[in-house]
Parts: structure tokens; sequence; C-alpha cells
């Protein structure tokens, strides 16, 4: 227990540092992503944390996952489906190991936030995107929305979840 809580402020360490030293994007004003047209939400570094994630595999990423007011409110609640102007936020980054945190344990077990990879978005508006689950999707590299095609596999991938209103992330007690 007292590894994952070393770990988990860790990695909150970290992002905090990469939040500060990251290019400027997250302005409302940046090109919206394909198909569902959002645009990075003014102000979401500055959301809640909902919780954090590692996905190994090809991915081998960390993740936070961040949400709005509204989101917030629903997740606390246990709301479901989740109300009209939900928005959450994946900030991921590559998982690398920690020399300088590994020196002071003797030992390989410290793990951190390396470079951003990407966010997405996904937004909450039962009208606008009712043909997916009420959601809409995005995907953002350096501030750049990527291609339709990637946006194309976000629905499909979460509706096996469609029992949490498609949403895969849990509240982190």
């Amino acid at each position: 227990m007292k590894r994952i809580a070393f770990l988990l402020v860790a990695f909150l360490a970290v992002a905090a540092v990469v939040a500060s030293s990251a290019p400027a994007s997250g302005n409302a004003d940046e090109e919206a992503a394909p198909i569902f047209g959002i645009k990075i939400p003014h102000g979401y570094r500055d959301w809640r944390l909902i919780s954090v994630a590692h996905e190994e595999g090809s991915l081998n990423d960390i993740r936070a996952i961040l949400g709005n007011d509204v989101a917030i409110a629903a997740y606390r609640e246990g709301k479901l489906p989740f109300p009209d102007g939900a928005i959450v936020a994946r900030l991921a980054w590559s998982y690398v190991p920690s020399e300088e945190n590994n020196k002071v344990f003797g030992r390989s077990q410290s793990f951190v936030a390396g470079s951003a990879t990407n966010v997405q978005f996904m937004v909450k508006d039962s009208r606008k995107y009712a043909a997916t689950g009420g959601w809409g999707f995005a995907q953002f590299k350096d501030g750049k929305p990527d291609a339709t095609a990637a946006l194309k596999t976000c629905f499909p991938c979460h509706e096996p979840v469609k029992a949490r209103d498609f949403v895969f992330t849990r509240y982190a007690p």
C-alpha cells in the first residue's frame, strides 16, 4: 500500500512538472478534432483528478484522468448516465523508470511520467452525439487534432462499457 501511495505521489509530482514545462496548448481557440468538432477545452489542466492508470503492452503509458465540474459531480453522486456538459480528459505520458529515485531506493522500483504522448476528451452531449452513446471524442498530439481514422475507433472501443455510460474510468476513492 505504501508503494502504491508513493507511486501516486511521485506521478502527480512529475505530472505537475510536465504540465508546467509543456508547450502552450489547451487554448479553446485551437483546431477542432475531426468528426466530433471538439476543441481542447480551456483550463482543462486545472480540472480535478478522477483517477490514474497505467497501460501496458504497446501503449506502455501512464495516465491522469481529469473531469470538469459536471463530470466530477456525477462521479461523486454515482450518477449515470452522465449529464450533458460532462467532460472527461485523459492525459497520457510514456512510462519510464526514474533513475534518480531508484538510486535513492537502491533498486529499480520507481516509474514516472516521461514525454507526453497525447490527450483525449469525451464530451457528453446526448443530442449532438446521439449516434455514439451521447459522447463526442477527441484526441490531440502536441496540441493538434489526430486524424479522422483514429477517432473512428473510439466509440467501438467504449461500447463494451455501455452499462457505465461508455466510460472506462471509475472514480478513485
